[in-house]
């Protein structure tokens, strides 16, 4: 992506919220910094103690060193998620899409039934309604009738669901790769060009 193109870009909304998957949510911000995407990045509470346990990231400043401190502070605008009036909460703030990753069965059930009682959930039901990409990334196992059934509601009214299941084809040799894998496809879905992980093509042959 130029850096024309990249500074005419609308920002991307990046909520994390408590479900398991933490090192998703670290790298897929680490590669939207180095690839100057702008990024709204909201995180929940129960992301922050996600974050702390899965990724050792306590606070705000480890997550800045985390994710290259000086790229963040020039494409990332960090916002509460109490703050339901917060600019991600207006459809009249325009931004590229929005991903929630990870994304807990709580947000998917309030997604689904737009109780918007959060910043992140009201963020979600803004994308929806303006008819924008909706890619929530969940980490459950395994899935009650309840969760497939609020996984169904939210692909009918827009939403794509990526779940955080990688394949094995690209010959993964760490947990980097396995990463590496689902926020590939998560860069995919919002249109930014990247190197991030191997593609089919690459794959070797023997």
């Amino acid at each position: 992506m130029s850096t024309a193109a990249v500074a005419s870009r609308h920002p991307v909304v990046l909520a994390i919220t408590g479900a398991s998957g933490a090192p998703y949510a670290v790298r897929l911000l680490q590669a939207l910094v180095e690839l100057q995407v702008p990024t709204w990045l909201i995180v929940s509470g129960h992301g922050w103690r996600l974050l702390q346990t899965e990724s050792h990231i306590a606070d705000l400043t480890a997550l800045r060193e985390a994710t290259g401190a000086e790229r963040f502070d020039r494409y990332v605008t960090v916002f509460d998620d109490g703050d339901r009036g917060a600019k991600p909460a207006s459809g009249s703030a325009r931004t590229s899409g929005m991903v929630v990753c990870p994304c807990s069965m709580g947000t998917v059930s309030a997604i689904a039934h737009g109780t918007s009682r959060s910043l992140v959930e009201r963020a979600a039901d803004v994308t929806l309604k303006e008819r924008r990409r909706l890619l929530l990334v969940p980490r459950e196992t395994p899935l009650s009738l309840i969760h497939l059934e609020n996984l169904t509601a939210v692909t009918r009214a827009g939403a794509t669901v990526i779940p955080a299941a990688p394949g094995f084809y690209h010959g993964p040799t760490g947990i980097a790769d396995l990463v590496d894998f689902i926020v590939a496809r998560i860069l995919d879905h919002l249109d930014v060009e990247h190197t991030v992980g191997k593609r089919w093509g690459d794959m070797p042959t023997e």
